[in-house]
């Protein structure tokens, strides 16, 4: 009869109601700063004053890591859970293999 207090949602609710409640007790104890120093609320841009807030990243560099590291553990992921029960795991162990050695010539290709 009792099982139904420690279900999912009502444990979820308990705990969500407990840290509204100590949530708002301790808010009283928190550090606040009685005076703002100038320039708190404005964007940090290295010391420059006239930042051009739309700078363009390049991604020319990132791209091809993420490639590299997607592949590399996929592959892995793949040959290390093949279930070696027979002839028939060796070959899709065998497939991914080339596949990951096919894409790192595609990657390092320049």
């Amino acid at each position: 009869m009792k099982n139904w207090l420690i279900s999912p949602p009502v444990v979820f609710i308990g705990i969500l109601f407990t840290l509204i409640i100590l949530t708002l007790f301790l808010k009283k104890l928190s550090f606040r700063v009685k005076k703002s120093a100038a320039g708190t609320r404005e964007s940090y841009a290295c010391g420059e004053e006239n930042y051009n807030n739309n700078a363009q990243p390049d991604y020319s560099q990132f791209f091809p890591f993420a490639f590299f590291f997607t592949l590399a553990h996929v592959a892995t992921l793949m040959i290390a859970t093949v279930p070696f029960s027979g002839q028939g795991a060796y070959v899709m162990a065998a497939i991914y293999i080339v596949g990951a050695i096919v894409g790192l010539f595609i990657l390092l290709k320049k």
